[in-house]
């Protein structure tokens, strides 16, 4: 189907006034398609236009009483002319159900053979489930009637549901909504109720899974309830629905979506096992996202996709920012100076890189530029714009831009209005260098000192050379010592002068970006450099936090030894507090430094030291201690030793008071199965005990990482050349597959991924291709060799832009791996 493009969206949105949808889904007509009618009524001017329509089988489409020829659908659009000022619209079709996550996901459960069903219509995909004329501007009140083959199933979607008689269900009229806002869940799913400030709370997941969401109701309803207070005071505008509903679904391809209403969730967010703490927080991050959402995409919608980036931008800021003022959860700005940033930083350095404004020609240039940099480096310029104008202004403009533009569409100039009004400074510039620039730049600190005092200081910019954009930072600088201080001070241009600190006492360890107030990758200065691992645990949770990130990036960059990063790790586990800290360091030594940036040679030293590190912190922390779960997690991932977690599997070595759940077992399952001790009979008996969508996905994990000959051709097979597994099974392969240990043994399957990616490519939609050139670019073959095939692969003049991007973004890591690895001692 050709990708709408922003020039037909307007010429559309000039000629059409759409009054209302009304939609009847019939459920009970087999488990491969559905009966989608839908009754569009609609104001025109004069003109032709089209209708978005992917059905299975287009049965009739009936304009004004005039049957017109379903024959005349062409790739997804039926071309209407002869329009009246005022028509009506039915449309009949069968469509199909999708495991993909692009249209009504259909999902049979294997714990009890139930049937679940969701809408997933973002960001093109309503067409899949009910016709329509597919663009945000055109947004109008909708009305769901759904028949559904048993009386235990029940429907949900953006408002609230009756039950009509066994078997039919209606969702009451809706505020305008844009058609990607829409959506249902259906299916017997179990229902917890509360309500907060009037609003109606709901939340609901599989019955197989109810147990785990029982345990976390109250939990979940008390910070959705502060987070919808601190939105209401924060925003000046009531909560805009008549309910909101939280959705917990399964094989769903990202973290949630946010509908008006009803929001969808991954149901890695119920806990069936005992998680850290910093699990639940990251759980509440998102509900608090979500909510944000209902403001600025459901109150208020972007007029055309180039502006989506905003409301993701925006709802990750104020998630982190609410979760942390509002909720008993302090740290979420913490793991997002440590993990996201650091994710933005790498995203923002690739071959791919964009300004965090988006170019929204068409559709499908949208869907893949809406990343890390949209969500996370957008979330961070937002931080430093609060930074910049003060929570006040920031309130004020809010308020005006969510009163001004009510259930109705704006642009990001228009939110830039409102602020600027409120702020009473023009931000046009100050935006376009922040939000409409790419790349990063580096702050260093220049300091000359003479008898302890500091005579001369100031920060240099360095900034890329195909970007060579300096942006303004307003940013605190942290000065540690005998009397530590911070000083706020705002710099620009290619080197800012410092005269605050002209005349002081040097400090022992001076910290750019003290608070991480700004988006930079920080650079230290000699001593400080010296000082780190003794500063380090001295310095506030977000500042470790930034500091590590500083040090991924430098490791990346190849200006930090990887050996030195992963010394500096095993020092940190004798004396880190902060259980999101410990998860994200460790997680980025293993997966990044040691199996990506350090040689590999050395990784094997390297991992005992942590490991041993590990061991000596997990006998000294009590298992009452929220870190303790982490540091007994993070041992699975680094030990090599078979006998130690081969004694956590049937019990003999267990540290005292650990617990083996379903979950800690399958990570050490995973562990041996990728040190060649666990069997393939072993992972069919593990499997059959715990026939969940979790068991299913860690046996596939366990069998695609295996040091298997035989093992690796049938995870191959699979992964390439089934188009009918789902996709999360089909990732769970694919995150197996490659393990640094195994170098020699897929070492074949390099030059593979590169000759048949382009034809297995083809039969994936992008959202499931994206994860999956994730998980299976050979990113652990560190050579020129690697280099010149990813090369030859990107002058093909066949390969698809989805898996182009993707590669050259990968290939663009991989060389920075290849540098470090040469460039760099470690």
């Amino acid at each position: 189907m050709p990708s709408l493009t922003q020039t037909e969206a307007k010429e559309r949105g000039v000629l059409l006034r759409i009054r209302s949808y009304r939609v009847d889904l019939d459920l009970t007509t087999g488990d491969e398609t559905f009966r989608s009618t839908t009754r569009i009524v609609f104001d025109a001017s004069p003109g032709a236009t089209f209708l978005d329509v992917r059905p299975r089988e287009l049965r009739s489409v009936i304009l004004n009483g005039r049957e017109l020829d379903p024959a005349a659908l062409d790739d997804g659009r039926f071309p209407l002319d002869g329009l009246a000022e005022e028509n009506e619209l039915v449309v009949v079709a069968d469509m199909a159900y999708s495991r993909e996550c692009e249209g009504l996901h259909r999902y049979r459960d294997p714990a009890d053979g139930r049937v679940y069903l969701y809408a997933y219509v973002f960001i093109d995909n309503a067409p899949r489930i009910f016709a329509c004329f597919d663009q945000p501007d055109l947004k109008a009140p909708f009305t769901f009637d759904v028949t559904v083959p048993d009386d235990d199933w029940q429907v949900l979607g953006n408002a609230p549901s009756t039950r009509l008689g066994p078997g039919h269900w209606r969702l009451a009229e809706t505020a305008p909504l844009a058609t990607y806002l829409t959506t249902l869940a259906v299916g017997p799913y179990e229902s917890f109720h509360a309500e907060h400030g009037g609003v109606p709370l709901g939340l609901h997941c599989r019955a197989s899974l109810a147990d785990g969401l029982k345990a976390d109701v109250e939990e979940v309803f008390e910070i959705t309830g502060q987070c919808l207070d601190e939105y209401r005071r924060l925003f000046g505008v009531p909560y805009p629905f008549e309910k909101f509903d939280q959705v917990f679904v399964p094989e769903f391809s990202v973290l949630s979506l946010d509908h008006p209403g009803c929001v969808l969730l991954r149901e890695l967010y119920l806990f069936g096992s005992a998680v850290p703490r910093s699990e639940r927080e990251t759980r509440a991050v998102v509900i608090a996202h979500g909510l944000s959402l209902m403001w600025l995409a459901g109150l208020v919608t972007n007029t055309w996709w180039d502006d989506l980036w905003l409301g993701q931008a925006f709802a990750d800021y104020m998630a982190h920012r609410v979760t942390s003022d509002v909720t008993r959860f302090s740290g979420p700005l913490t793991t997002f100076a440590v993990r996201r940033k650091a994710q933005a930083y790498v995203a923002d350095q690739r071959p791919s890189t964009h300004p965090v404004s988006l170019a929204g020609p068409d559709v499908r240039t949208v869907l893949l530029e809406l990343d890390r940099i949209s969500y996370f480096k957008g979330s961070s310029v937002l931080r430093q714009l609060a930074a910049r104008v003060g929570t006040p202004a920031l309130r004020a403009g809010l308020s005006t831009y969510f009163t001004r533009h009510a259930y109705g569409t704006a642009t990001f100039t228009d939110f830039l209005t409102a602020l600027s009004e409120a702020a009473g400074t023009d931000l046009t510039e100050w935006a376009r260098v922040w939000f409409s620039t790419c790349d990063v730049g580096t702050l260093t600190p220049e300091i000359t000192v003479s008898g302890g005092v500091i005579t001369a200081a100031a920060v240099r910019q360095d900034v890329p050379e195909g970007h060579p954009v300096p942006r303004p930072h307003t940013l605190d600088i942290g000065c540690y010592g005998e009397e530590s201080t911070t000083i706020r001070v705002t710099i620009d241009g290619p080197r800012t002068g410092l005269p605050q600190l002209v005349g002081r006492p040097v400090p022992e360890f001076l910290l750019l970006n003290d608070g991480d107030l700004t988006y930079a990758k920080i650079r230290f200065d000699d001593r400080s450099r010296a000082a780190l691992p003794g500063f380090l645990p001295r310095l506030s949770p977000v500042n470790r936090a930034m500091v590590w990130c500083a040090l991924l990036m430098a490791v990346q960059d190849g200006v930090y030894p990887a050996a030195d990063h992963l010394e500096l790790v095993t020092g940190m586990l004798a004396v880190e507090t902060d259980p999101s800290i410990v998860v994200e360091v460790l997680e980025q030594a293993r997966i990044d430094v040691a199996d990506r940036f350090l040689h590999p040679e050395r990784r094997p030293a390297a991992l005992a030291a942590v490991a041993g590190a590990l061991r000596d912190r997990i006998a000294e922390v009590e298992p009452s201690d929220e870190i303790w779960l982490c540091l007994c997690r993070g041992l699975v991932e680094f030990s090599t030793d078979v006998d130690e977690l081969r004694g956590w599997l049937d019990g003999t070595r267990l540290p005292a008071g650990l617990v083996l759940d379903a979950d800690l077992a399958w990570r050490t399952r995973y562990r041996l199965a990728v040190l060649g001790a666990l069997s393939e009979d072993e992972i069919a008996a593990a499997h059959a005990a715990d026939p969940s969508t979790r068991g299913e996905q860690f046996a596939a994990k366990c069998r695609a990482a295996r040091p298997d000959p035989a093992a690796k051709e049938a995870a191959w097979e699979v992964i390439v050349g089934d188009t009918e597994m789902s996709s999360y099974g089909l990732w769970a392969l694919a995150e197996g597959f490659w393990q640094p240990e195994q170098a020699e043994l897929t070492a074949g399957y390099v030059p593979r991924f590169f000759a048949e990616m382009p034809a297995a490519a083809r039969s994936r939609g992008d959202l499931v291709l994206d994860v999956l050139v994730r998980f299976l670019y050979p990113r652990y073959a560190a050579s020129a060799e690697t280099l010149r095939l990813a090369d030859e692969l990107l002058a093909r003049p066949d390969v698809e832009l989805p898996l182009r991007r993707r590669v050259a973004d990968f290939t663009g890591d991989l060389r920075r791996a290849v540098a470090a690895r040469t460039g760099v001692t470690g």
